[in-house]
């Protein structure tokens, strides 16, 4: 029994797998297709699951509604490397022995290897949604191998350990990692170049969780401190997404946050690597190129749903981009 996921509280099955780990990440579709999702729904709240299966690698990605605080039980028997991306929502997986307490919070990410364990899952948000990537040991070893110390090491640790993560401390989702992962949710090529495609985000991905552990050896002076400024920070991040077409000032956006706009401003820099407005002109550049290569929309319907006065200012943004006028893409 591979995987099994339990209510605590009346030892109700959830969800479970009795695949072995070759088969959880293989089918009979090697090719990254067709994309397979499913909508689990319990007394508690819905699970909506896509997936994309490459040989010895599974992509899932996860959207939890909860109407309960809830507590599950699970027990999972897969020899994997999981890379994974808490995007919204807090999850605590408490120690059992086998392991220490992992606990993920939102906006971050980290890598872990497992064998057999159990435990306890206790959801502290009723809104979630995850990013992960698992690969079997044999796969991830043929990928990591001679790739730097820090991948070493987390090899070596491997061999010598029933559980390990990468990090002890979980790292922050930048903008590099965030946009990888919408690249894979939003990839819309056909097999077997989708293959390709998925199989290069993964390695891409891992590239970017190795960086973002190596920035923290080598820290900076910390500005955010606390696990709530952290998730003001987060959720600073998410409104302005929501709100690209009329985007608050720095003023009104530390105002809708709850933090003062000089935290805000230094700690954005600070977790995601930028300016506040420099990551919103990096999500609109990024959106515009995704609507001009779909060909669904004009240039202008295109500037005016990102929030630019005009299309002029639009093309001046997207050349400085990209070194090309938008009409080229398009």
């Amino acid at each position: 029994m591979p995987f099994e996921l339990r209510n605590s509280e009346d030892n109700r099955l959830i969800n479970s797998n009795s695949l072995s780990t070759a088969d959880y990440v293989n089918s009979e579709n090697g090719d990254g297709g067709p994309d397979g999702s499913q909508i689990i729904s319990f007394p508690f709240g819905t699970m909506n699951i896509s997936e994309w299966i490459l040989k010895d690698i599974r992509i899932t990605y996860s959207e939890y509604e909860f109407n309960d605080y809830v507590t599950l039980d699970w027990k999972g028997d897969f020899d994997l490397v999981t890379m994974y991306f808490s995007l919204k929502g807090k999850f605590t997986l408490p120690g059992n022995g086998i392991q220490s307490a992992i606990e993920l919070g939102s906006n971050q990410h980290n890598i872990f290897y497992g064998q057999s364990a159990q435990g306890q899952m206790r959801l502290e948000e009723l809104s979630m949604r995850s990013f992960m990537v698992q690969i079997t040991k044999d796969r991830f070893f043929a990928i990591a191998n001679g790739g730097n110390e820090v991948l070493a090491r987390f090899i070596e640790s491997m061999s010598d350990a029933n559980t390990v993560s990468l990090s002890e401390k979980n790292l922050d989702i930048d903008f590099p990692i965030q946009n990888c992962i919408n690249s894979i949710l939003k990839c819309n090529y056909e097999a077997p170049l989708k293959k390709m495609f998925l199989f290069s985000k993964v390695i891409e991905l891992l590239v970017l969780q190795v960086e973002s552990y190596q920035r923290l050896l080598n820290p900076q002076t910390r500005y955010i401190k606390t696990d709530y400024d952290k998730e003001r920070i987060a959720f600073a991040r998410d409104y302005l997404v929501k709100n690209l077409e009329t985007p608050p000032s720095l003023t009104e956006l530390s105002r809708i946050v709850g933090i003062n706009e000089s935290k805000l401003k230094r700690g954005f820099r600070e977790v995601f690597g930028q300016t506040v407005f420099g990551y919103l002109n990096d999500v609109r550049m990024e959106l515009a190129k995704n609507d001009l290569l779909e060909k669904q929309k004009s240039i202008t319907e295109i500037a005016f749903e990102l929030g630019y006065s005009s299309v002029q200012h639009f093309s001046s943004a997207f050349k400085k981009k990209y070194g090309v006028p938008p009409r080229e893409v398009k």
